[in-house]
């Protein structure tokens, strides 16, 4: 995989750690690439800021901190506003959709997103809103093999909740799957194209 940096981005509690944890172990374990993580918390725990930096890549890493995200994924109005500015041109943002409200972008930047607190509560528990962002994730981005992203949920969970944090992670992927299969209907591309549908969304 090219150099991949993302950034992930919300308030404590919202899983923000986890969320980098299982797409870090998704690239260097389930799909023999490498990958650092790094995270930072605002001064309170719970319900304050908090970040978390993941780099992927075909080889080690050097320098472990992201400098312009390539995908930046945020799950709270505080965090889009300290982090949007640095978004690459023609990068992928990622938002949950019911909490965070957009503005001016760099050029090109192509917008996502998906009401995983609500997919979270309607499975029962609001904690794996993360994972349901990750199952988002995996489907826009296209960057890891989506099975490299199943495994590292299940294996980063407490096996009591493995199946909801599936399930989680499945009804994340699947709203992302129709997301792009809606681009690929707008923009006429070949379904072949799926993976990298992404490339062709315009905001």
């Amino acid at each position: 995989m090219p150099v991949t940096e993302i950034r992930i981005a919300g308030f404590g509690g919202q899983g923000v750690i986890l969320a980098a944890i299982v797409i870090g172990k998704a690239a260097c374990i389930y799909e023999d690439g490498y990958s650092t993580m790094t995270q930072s918390f605002g001064p309170e725990a719970r319900g304050g800021a908090c970040s978390a930096q993941v780099i992927l890549s075909d080889n080690p890493v050097l320098y472990p901190y992201v400098t312009r995200p390539d995908i930046l994924v945020v799950m709270s109005q505080e965090a889009y506003t300290l982090f949007s500015p640095q978004i690459k041109d023609n990068g992928i943002l990622i938002i949950e959709e019911d909490l965070v409200r957009i503005s001016a972008l760099p050029a090109g930047v192509r917008v996502y997103s998906i009401p995983a607190t609500r997919i979270a509560e309607d499975l029962g528990k609001k904690m794996v809103l993360n994972i349901a962002m990750v199952g988002f994730f995996g489907a826009v981005s296209g960057v890891l093999d989506p099975e490299a992203l199943r495994k590292a949920v299940a294996a980063s969970v407490p096996e009591a909740y493995r199946d909801l944090n599936l399930k989680a992670f499945n009804r994340g992927f699947d709203y992302g799957t129709k997301e792009l299969s809606e681009v690929i209907v707008k923009q006429d591309l070949p379904k072949q194209d799926l993976r990298v549908a992404v490339a062709a969304l315009e905001t």
